[in-house]
Order: C-alpha cells, then structure tokens, then sequence
C-alpha cells in the first residue's frame, strides 16, 4: 500500500562531479515536485495492517529502523568495553553567578583501544535539581576568544535562567567533518571493522554516538533529571540528532532544526538539496549504500517521514526557516505531518497536524509534536529557541 500525494514532475540532476555541482540551480519550483508515492507506515513488509502499539514496536518499527541503518545511515555501534568521565579545568566559566561549569572528558575504551571526548555542561546555580537537560550537537568549531559557540546558536545563559542544564560537544571530537578525515575519531579508533562496510558507521552516525556517551554521562548525574532530556541539533546535526534518537529512546524531545534532506525533508519531493548533491557534497555523512539512490530517489524503499516515525511515542520538534527553500521547509512540514500519525494512531497522542503548508501563520504546538516556520535565513536563532522552549514546557511538565 502507498500514499499518493498530488505533485507533477521534476528534472533530476545528471551525475556530475562535484566542483560542477555548485553551478546547477536547484530546483525550487512546486510545479516541478514529481508525483510522490511514500511507503505506507502501517503496513509491514509482509502485507500486515499495523494497528496496536504491540504490532508497531514488534513488527514495523524495527523493520523501518533497519531500512535506515542498512540504506542511509549506517549502524551506531552500542558495544564498548569500558567508559569513565573526567572533569577538567581548561574554560574560564562564562556565566559564574548563573551556572556551574563541568568540562567533562568522556573515554570509551574497546578491544584495547581508547578514544575521549569532551562535553561542556552548565549546571543551574538556582533553584532545586535534578535539572531537566538539553543537550545541541555543536559541529561549529570553537571560536579563537574561547568561546563555545554564538550566543544565539547556543543560549546558554537564556537556558540557564529557564531551569535548564544544558550541555553541547563538538562534532570534531568525536569524527571530523571532513571527507578524507572523518574516519580518524572513535571510527579508526573504536570500530574499524566499519570502515569497510556499504553500510558501515559514517559521520552522522558517530556523532549520534558521541550524544548517545554525553547521556550515559547524564545518567549517572546527581543533578540531571534524564528523563526530562531533550536532543537539538541544526543543519546537518538536526539530521544526526533525529538519527540519535531513533537509536536511543532516552531522549524525551528530539528537535530538527532546518535539517532538510536526510533529516526531517521527504527525499523523493527532489526539492532543494538532493540525495545526489548531499552524497556528492558530503560523502563522508551517509553510509556508501545511501549513494545508490543518487539521481535515483524514486527507487527508495523508505522515506524521511518513516525517520520521524521512530522517535514515537516521544516528543517531536521540527523547524523550518522560509528564507532556507535548500532545506525544502514544505518537504519537513510534510514528512512531519505523515510520521506522526504513528503518534496519532498508533499511541492515541493529540499529534495530527491538519493545517495545509501554505496556511501556517504561527507555531503549531500539539501533544507530542510540533512545528514552526519563521522569516530569514538558514540558522539557528534565539527566536527558534523561544518558540521552542515553549513546546518543551509542556512536554517536560
């Protein structure tokens, strides 16, 4: 069974090299989406109605989870031998009066080998823990005057005066972003035998890793509250991110942030960035079996509304930004609106989003999911934050 949804053809790129690639205009024309038919969430690849939540977490889901570890993302590899936290002294605190500072050192070790990142957590220096916590993939490097990141990209101080703990790591710590190096972080490291795999562990995945080790750090933390736990990451961390959370159900709240194509965006719309110009950008974030659909996104037996499906019956965020069309914010708000229905239907959650794209005027925050659009340019702004931190509210109740 498929979804059949209205739209009419697009002219798909033709395989190019990469330093061509820049000089092709993508498509931002409706008119030109193909005629999208999505595989149906509620049919099992043996022809089973999916219908109870028993049927949902025993038979689809791990069905769809396998599609994404073998087609897009590559496995994240959950066994290691030993892990151990170190707190250092290496930042001045920033914010003394408002939060405490733990720099901690994570070291995973595995068949002999080791390998440690570092993680910057802010503690509330006011009011009672156990803290809620928000934790952002950070994959901008750290700025020349010691700075972790931009105010607004990571608003540590407006999250610390709201209650929360809130922690970052940087992606370069964990594998660097980089298609010739990416390798030479827990990769190399930890989980050669990867390296050689069509569906081997990539940088999208690793830096899933990197967050599934900062929450085995919150576990185990006097002053976090786990549980009430919220994943973020923008741009190519949003598609990390969602991918963290459909391998680790710990997280309350997972956020996209304008994550677009291989995150929240449906691949098959064609609209903005492809498959083939990710893969052929960044080769080095997707598994080598992602690279089969390149130009080819009609043959893909899953789609990105299936991604956000997994995260049920936890909380979803997505966001979009109109001045960001590379992103496809219609292709989100869609694949948003059809996953959740496995919050709606399956979980009985208040989830259904009901308003057509072009009709959005202001946030739409359900039960467990929401979504936002807003004016300007493809970043992370205090003004997502806001909008989202009312969301998390309710949510963390």
């Amino acid at each position: 069974m498929k979804i059949l949804l209205k739209f009419t053809t697009i002219i798909a790129l033709s395989l190019l090299p990469f330093s061509l690639l820049s000089q092709i205009k993508a498509n931002y024309d409706e008119s030109k989406v193909p005629s999208l038919a999505l595989p149906d969430l509620f049919v099992s690849e043996s022809g089973k109605i999916i219908q109870s939540a028993d049927e949902w977490e025993d038979i689809r889901r791990p069905e769809i989870f396998q599609l994404f570890q073998q087609e897009v993302y590559g496995e994240i590899p959950k066994d290691f031998d030993k892990i151990s936290f170190k707190l250092a002294q290496e930042s001045l605190n920033p914010y003394p009066e408002l939060a405490k500072l733990e720099e901690v050192d994570i070291t995973v070790e595995r068949n002999g080998n080791s390998h440690t990142m570092r993680i910057n957590l802010f503690i509330p220096r006011v009011g009672k823990g156990p803290f809620p916590v928000i934790l952002l993939i950070n994959h901008r490097a750290k700025y020349p005057d010691g700075r972790l990141s931009e105010d607004e990209y990571w608003p540590v101080e407006e999250l610390v005066k709201r209650g929360y703990a809130t922690a970052s790591f940087h992606a370069e710590t964990v594998a660097p972003d980089n298609k010739d190096t990416y390798h030479n972080g827990i990769i190399s490291n930890l989980y050669p035998e990867q390296i050689e795999k069509p569906d081997g562990l990539k940088a999208l995945g690793a830096w899933g890793w990197g967050a599934m080790r900062a929450m085995d750090y919150f576990v185990q933390h006097p002053e976090i509250d786990s549980e009430k736990s919220a994943i973020v990451g923008h741009s190519r961390s949003g598609k990390s991110a969602l991918w963290t959370s459909a391998n680790d159900p710990r997280w309350a709240i997972t956020y996209s942030n304008e994550s677009g194509c291989g995150g929240a965006a449906l691949s098959k719309r064609k609209y903005g960035e492809t498959v083939q110009v990710i893969n052929t950008s960044f080769p080095h974030w997707f598994n080598e079996n992602f690279k089969k659909y390149n130009n080819n996104e009609e043959s893909l037996p899953l789609d990105q509304h299936m991604l956000l499906s997994l995260i049920a019956p936890r909380a979803l965020y997505v966001a979009s930004a109109k001045g960001d069309q590379w992103a496809d914010p219609k292709g989100e708000y869609l694949s948003l609106q059809i996953g959740s229905r496995v919050q709606t239907d399956i979980y009985q959650k208040n989830s259904s989003f009901e308003t057509d794209f072009e009709s959005i005027s202001k946030p739409i925050h359900l039960e467990n999911a929401g979504y936002h659009i807003r004016e300007g340019k493809h970043s992370l702004k205090w003004e997502d934050w806001g909008i989202f931190l009312e969301f998390a509210a309710k949510i963390l109740q």
